[in-house]
């Protein structure tokens, strides 16, 4: 329970972050995807106001690739699950909402007062550079500019402004608190006794006669039967087959790295410290004039002394992050403060202590303290990098014509997939697939569009190549199907093995339940009998000792109003456990403190009042999802 509640704590500080960084791709594309007629339909609505399939489908993927980022090791099947598509479609539902509030209630923040709470905010230092700018190289990766950042931290105010009048209402009492966290964190100390179904299917030897009468069973027949497949042939082409025949020369690898120079060196980065004499350019005069002053006063005692700049900055320089380190802002490369200070930067030598540098910020003293990066690699170094790379554009040129080339031969020759590949020089490849992608496929063979394909009418009765299917970025599949296999139930011969163990797991589960159950009876007859119990051991939400959530629940949702107590519940393997409560225990304090408890339970408190806040808002604003499965929009990438 530690961890659970520990987790999630750490989710809720990251929801900031998520709402702040999504990309606006559909905003750009509501022209053009007003001519498109399933990309323009309604699938809900949210005060009047339609989300259309398109704005569904880009908020998908956005989705996708911000679990991508947080996880680069995702399974990409998790992220196109019916459950994750209509996660999306709420999201954007529940986004509506709160814009529909913010508007109707004029929640509208000042730009300056978007800033001031930017700069104030410590869930967003790492978006600030030591001078005080917004890092551009974050914001880049997100495909962001720091005005189109700023316009969207200014709508998430106002979305936040709607919800934070509840949410940090919300009282919850310490003895509330303490009361919850003691009734889901109680304490038991149990005596267990499993049935375990390995025991009892070691004494099991069913007949032959059995193992047909189980097999005929209709029940069963389910079990045994083999899926629709097809083995097919199937030709791919893509940029990875087509670079190993492309050819070039020596010369044409050494242009390319000539070309491409910035790409194989490392990149310079410069080391700097600075002092800070706060001016805004739109002070008034005499204070600017006063604040010149100072820094004149200060760069003529660093001229004097330079070894004494550090602590003149401790003690003078009016940028808080670095003044506590001597005015220190570590190693930065080109381009990452304001254009002023960074072009001062990297005009000077190691040591050099600048003129007045004068930025939207003030006035800066700078020392530059070193220097690293700016080499060139040789050709002879990366040359295996630069052919690999000139392989790949090659490719990705030649790939357009040929992909021209296949679709034709592969139609026009639907007999075969040879003509196109001696032509493409690609290599017939063998398969055998089902009409779902199955467990652990990868490429082309997990694309429902192929399988679609193979699967068609044509392709089945007259084995005729599959059309060029598109089944990945400059990637084209055509495949043909050599033996098509209908859904059937084997003879029993060719399943013994497993229809055995189905009947045994069966008939052990059964016998593994009628022993628990007599168990159980005679020990709620005489409770002091504890033979063939385990060694009492003290079990909680928190601590389950191996049981599992359905055993865990039936031991410490068993009546301990008298103890002992006894309980019994099947195992989800088959199996049965008899379970024995002999005193109740309080909650652990060292899973959670009443003060901890006290700060979640009021947190999951205002998060309840807030979920009902919004479910009345969508009302109110008549939010309606009009589609009927999440399956409709479109998979992620």
């Amino acid at each position: 329970m530690f961890d659970f509640v520990r987790q999630h704590n750490r989710l809720f500080q990251f929801i900031l972050l998520i709402l702040i960084l999504p990309s606006f791709a559909f905003v750009g594309m509501q022209g053009y995807t007003s001519m498109m007629g399933g990309a323009n339909a309604g699938v809900a609505s949210v005060d009047g106001r339609k989300i259309t399939q398109a704005e569904w489908d880009v908020a998908l993927r956005e989705q996708g690739e911000r679990i991508r980022r947080q996880n680069p090791n995702v399974d990409a099947k998790l992220l196109d699950t019916p459950e994750v598509k209509k996660q999306a479609l709420d999201g954007l539902v529940t986004e509506r909402t709160l814009q529909a509030a913010a508007n109707h209630q004029h929640f509208t923040p000042s730009a300056e007062a978007v800033k001031t709470r930017f700069w104030n905010d410590p869930q967003l230092a790492f978006l600030r550079n030591p001078d005080g700018t917004v890092n551009k190289a974050i914001l880049a990766a997100q495909g962001m500019t720091p005005s189109g950042f700023l316009e969207r931290l200014r709508q998430d105010y106002a979305l936040r402004q709607v919800m934070a009048p509840v949410e940090t209402s919300a009282v919850a009492g310490n003895a509330n608190a303490k009361l919850a966290f003691d009734s889901l964190l109680q304490q038991r100390e149990v005596q267990l006794q499993r049935f375990d179904v390995a025991a009892f299917a070691a004494k099991l030897n069913p007949s032959d006669a059995d193992l047909e009468a189980f097999y005929k069973e209709p029940a069963n027949a389910a079990k045994f039967q083999l899926p629709e497949s097809a083995q097919i042939q199937y030709l791919l082409l893509d940029v990875e087959a087509l670079k190993k025949d492309v050819s070039f020369t020596e010369e044409d690898l050494r242009k390319y790295y000539d070309e491409n120079a910035s790409r194989y060196g490392v990149p310079e980065e410069r080391r700097a410290s600075h002092i800070l004499i706060k001016a805004e350019r739109s002070a008034p005069a005499d204070e600017r004039a006063k604040a010149k002053a100072k820094a004149e006063e200060l760069l003529a005692q660093v001229r004097k002394n330079p070894s004494s700049f550090a602590e003149v900055a401790k003690k003078n320089s009016q940028d808080e992050g670095s003044a506590v380190n001597g005015g220190d802002l570590d190693f930065f490369g080109r381009g990452a403060m304001v254009k002023e200070f960074d072009a001062a930067v990297y005009a000077m030598k190691a040591g050099e202590i600048s003129n007045l540098v004068e930025t939207d910020f003030g006035f800066h003293i700078i020392q530059l303290t070193g220097t690293r990066g700016g080499e060139k690699k040789p050709f002879e170094a990366v040359r295996g990098e630069v052919e690999t790379e000139v392989r790949k554009q090659l490719a990705q040129r030649r790939y357009a014509e040929a992909a021209e080339q296949f679709g034709n031969l592969v139609y026009e020759q639907s007999d075969s997939l040879q003509p196109a590949a001696d032509k493409l020089k690609l290599q017939v490849q063998t398969a055998t697939v089902a009409r779902q992608p199955q467990a652990g496929a990868m490429g082309p063979l997990a694309s429902a569009k192929l399988l679609d394909a193979v699967f068609g009418a044509d392709a089945l009765r007259n084995k005729r190549n599959t059309e060029a299917v598109e089944t990945g970025p400059s990637q084209l599949v055509s495949a043909r199907v050599v033996q098509h296999n209908p859904a059937r139930v084997p003879p029993l011969s060719d399943v013994k093995d497993k229809v055995r163990a189905q009947l045994v797991q069966k008939l052990a589960s059964a016998e593994a339940r009628k022993a628990g159950e007599a168990r159980l009876a005679a020990l709620k007859a005489n409770p002091a009998d504890v033979a063939g119990l385990d060694t009492a051991v003290t079990v909680s939400r928190a601590k389950p000792e191996k049981l599992t959530r359905a055993q865990l629940e039936a031991v410490l949702g068993a009546d301990a109003a008298k103890l002992p107590a006894v309980v019994g519940v099947a195992a989800e393997d088959g199996g049965y456990v008899v379970a024995r409560i002999n005193q109740l225990q309080p909650r652990d304090a060292a899973v959670i403190d009443d003060k901890r408890a006290s700060q979640q339970y009021a947190a999951a408190w205002a998060r309840a009042e807030g979920q009902a806040y919004l479910a009345a808002l969508k009302s109110q604003y008549k939010a309606v999802i009009k589609v009927a499965s999440p399956a409709s929009a479109a998979s992620a990438p």
